[in-house]
């Protein structure tokens, strides 16, 4: 028993030393929003706020996948980035945007335009529509969501897959050719972009620095 009278002098010194402790190292700020691959943070960021918006004003009807159009990317890059927001997954894709937002055909996108005969392409979200067969076969509708591109309707915006946005276009002239507006995909693109985003899913188009 120990006596109520001990001291710690008599007590081994191990007993009341205590090992240096080391200073926490600082821990990093978690992005808002998690990065995925070769998808701009920001633009993400303003999507998954488009997504929220929409369906609660009942513009979208699911949210497991969303298309984002990254049109800051030049037309040689996969710029249309399906997105499975259960998992993470991204698959990228090549897109064309419209002949009148890019009248030099350098291969960027200049500006936008929701003015019908303007043969631009627009910003903001869309939902996707029903599927049809046009000039280049099965497509698929889309309707403008915002004040930016709410003209998509009565500009016949939709899906179409387009010879002059197959992949050997880039090893030939170094760019996509334009469409008049439309979200214009090779054939194959085209197919798994209307499978995975059928049913008023959202896509969300913008140029971001």
């Amino acid at each position: 028993m120990v006596s109520s009278a001990a001291t710690p002098a008599g007590l081994p010194a191990v007993v009341f030393s205590q090992p240096p402790v080391a200073p926490l190292a600082p821990v990093p700020a978690a992005p808002a929003t998690p990065l995925l691959p070769g998808l701009s943070p920001l633009l993400l960021d303003k999507a998954k706020a488009a997504l929220d918006v929409h369906t609660r004003n009942r513009g979208i009807a699911a949210r497991d996948t969303i298309g984002i159009v990254d049109f800051a990317a030049a037309s040689r890059e996969a710029r249309f980035h399906l997105v499975d927001l259960l998992n993470g997954q991204v698959s990228s894709h090549l897109v064309a945007h419209g002949r009148g937002s890019d009248p030099a055909h350098s291969g960027f996108l200049e500006r936008f335009s929701n003015t019908p005969g303007s043969e631009a392409s627009s910003s903001g979200a869309y939902s996707t529509g029903e599927y049809y067969h046009g000039k280049y076969g099965l497509s698929m509708k889309v309707r403008g969501l915002d004040w930016s591109n709410n003209n998509a309707e009565s500009r016949a915006i939709v899906i179409h897959n387009a010879w002059y946005a197959e992949p050997d276009m880039i090893a030939q002239h170094g760019k996509l050719g334009r469409s008049e507006g439309c979200f214009a995909f090779s054939r194959a693109s085209q197919w798994e972009v209307m499978r995975r985003l059928a049913g008023g899913r959202m896509i969300y188009a913008d140029k971001v620095a």
